[in-house]
């Protein structure tokens, strides 16, 4: 059985940001690094909790509430996967971010169900791949006007995932496309919309996604590595 070493690996993705932030002439200290923590246990969790790293991501309501219910006092917790609307009652009162608004009927039910202002990223699908949730990128000037009518969801970003690909010329430009659209956001100046951070970059892209201007990134095989499916 492979032996993870959590520490070793923080330290080594530590190091890549530097690299980045240096190459982009960045503060490491604007890098949010999210563990994402959907195929490891509680324990592989709290190994992350303990040296350092504050905040960890869930993809499925299930494992966000074995997470909180077990961590969620040592951690922000993140939701980063598709989120029905049907489930945000099990979640919003707990959720740090939900990094997949992607449709008006899930801001609806948020706005329902939140007693606060809830941060949330806009999921775009830069890529076009129709195995990738989100809203085109023409969409989401338009899309998140209209979410102004929706006092509980604060959009702070937006978060696209990148395709499967080595390419570096095809994801830097994927990255800047949703760089370029977020700033568009940001000049409207939109209370509702800060839109201030970029959620993309994993584990195989990370690095090129920090100097395409990402501020949350998304590690889990590399931080946690995997113990099941």
């Amino acid at each position: 059985m492979l032996v993870v070493n959590v520490a070793q690996n923080a330290d080594a993705i530590q190091q890549q940001i530097n690299l980045a932030c240096e190459q982009c002439r960045r503060s490491p200290a604007d890098i949010t690094t999210i563990a994402v923590t959907k195929y490891v246990s509680v324990e592989r969790a709290q190994e992350a909790l303990n040296i350092g790293i504050a905040h960890i991501g869930e993809n499925r309501v299930e494992g966000f509430r074995e997470k909180h219910d077990a961590v969620g006092n040592q951690a922000n917790v993140h939701f980063i996967g598709t989120l029905q609307s049907r489930k945000v009652k099990e979640i919003i009162d707990d959720v740090a971010m939900i990094h997949s608004l992607d449709r008006m009927s899930l801001a609806k039910e948020i706005q329902k169900r939140a007693t606060r202002k809830v941060a949330c990223f806009v999921q775009v699908n830069v890529s076009g791949e129709q195995s990738k949730q989100g809203i085109s990128p023409e969409e989401v000037v338009p899309f998140i006007e209209e979410l102004r009518v929706y006092t509980n969801v604060e959009v702070v970003g937006l978060m696209t995932m990148a395709p499967a690909i080595t390419d570096e010329t095809q994801l830097r430009s994927i990255f800047s496309t949703l760089r370029a659209y977020k700033e568009e956001v940001e000049r409207q100046g939109w209370e509702h919309a800060p839109c201030h951070y970029l959620s993309m970059g994993m584990s195989n892209d990370f690095r090129i996604a920090i100097e395409e201007g990402a501020t949350h990134i998304r590690i889990g095989s590399k931080l946690v590595g995997k113990q099941f499916e």
